[in-house]
């Protein structure tokens, strides 16, 4: 009995599911077409997700409802190049994840220091950087060691891009960051442990660049 009350509850889950996703597929092919209506109403399905999930990213929750407005934004820029292989609310939630992080990257890289090698907050990964010539003008080279750091981690495949911004610009726990990608976690450490690969050997090659 147990056992069919489970069945009959995933079952129902399910056709809410396939609903949901089909009327939201429904509402981009009329946003596609420019009627504000779908806008609307997608706005108002997914608002509040979208708080709560930004939030989880961007502790300062006087941004929140801005990154919140300006995720919508690019989303409905961009809405004529929506892939319905996916559910609507996973295409909406990632451009809000690379929006929210690009918006903490901007903040973190202001304090980036140029004196530590940079380290996971676990300690599994460390980039040594060469001694600085005490002649050389600081700023040009934390300006150009950031740029380095930035380009090394925009190069990854985004995949690997945004888990480790997510780890190692908000200090995100794999935990954390499974439930803000949907990943399960043993997939988000395999990606982690190859971005720092993929980023080592990056950073080596560059090594002679600063």
């Amino acid at each position: 009995m147990q056992d069919n009350q489970i069945s009959s509850k995933e079952e129902r889950q399910a056709k809410r599911s396939r609903r949901n996703r089909e009327e939201d597929y429904a509402l981009v092919e009329k946003a596609k077409l420019n009627e504000q209506q779908a806008f609307t109403r997608l706005m108002e399905k997914y608002r509040m997700p979208l708080q709560f999930h930004i939030g989880k990213i961007v502790r300062d929750k006087e941004m929140i409802e801005d990154l919140v407005q300006e995720a919508f934004l690019k989303a409905f820029d961009n809405i004529h190049s929506f892939d319905t292989t996916y559910a609507f609310s996973t295409w909406l939630y990632r451009i809000a994840t690379n929006h929210s992080i690009d918006y903490l990257r901007k903040k973190k890289m202001k304090t980036l220091s140029i004196d530590e090698p940079v380290k996971a907050k676990d300690g599994e990964m460390q980039i040594e950087l060469p001694d600085l010539d005490s002649e050389a003008d600081q700023e040009i080279i934390q300006q150009q060691r950031e740029n380095i750091i930035l380009e090394a981690i925009e190069s990854l495949p985004e995949k690997y891009s945004v888990i480790i911004k997510l780890r190692h610009m908000d200090d995100k726990s794999y935990q954390e960051i499974a439930e803000i990608m949907k990943l399960p976690l043993g997939t988000v450490k395999a990606h982690i442990f190859r971005a720092r690969e993929l980023l080592n050997k990056y950073l080596i090659e560059k090594r002679g660049s600063f």
